[in-house]
């Protein structure tokens, strides 16, 4: 009889350590996808920023400047877009679409040049090489000069 008591008392304690540790499990693990989210927003901001960075030092060379710059594409990026949001047609912005846990977000770089492209390729986790040109004449828009983006394969 000692025995069972002992053991039913050794189980109904243990039982209350699991009730009490698995919240806690629960909780970190929750927190560790949280994080990655954050991380992943960060690089995207790190990328937008530098393709904006590089924009602008081409444009203000104008053609036929050009260089190549290597960006890391994190997790979760759904669409990059070049100039306007949607329809990259010219405009100062480049747009990083990420996955969240509330849905999609948008991370905007700023240019002060006109900027286009299409960096649609781009989906998935990575390192890119990525071409950015001045143009006379924008391929999105011949009446406007802009920085022209895209994906060397």
């Amino acid at each position: 009889m000692v025995r069972a008591q002992s053991s039913f008392e050794l189980l109904i304690t243990l039982s209350f350590g699991l009730a009490i540790l698995l919240p806690i499990v629960v909780i970190a693990f929750l927190q560790l996808a949280s994080a990655n989210v954050s991380l992943s927003a960060i690089s995207a901001q790190q990328a937008a920023s530098k393709l904006a960075s590089v924009a602008a030092m081409v444009g203000s060379e104008g053609p036929p400047a050009k260089q190549y710059v290597q960006i890391q594409v994190p997790a979760n990026v759904r669409f990059i877009y070049v100039g306007t949001p949607v329809t990259n047609q010219v405009g100062h912005e480049i747009v990083f679409v990420v996955t969240s846990p509330t849905g999609l977000s948008s991370i905007t770089a700023y240019s002060p040049v006109n900027v286009s492209g299409q960096l649609n390729g781009i989906t998935s986790e990575g390192s890119y090489l990525v071409n950015v040109s001045a143009q006379q004449h924008c391929p999105t828009n011949p009446a406007v000069p802009c920085v022209y983006l895209s994906e060397v394969s």
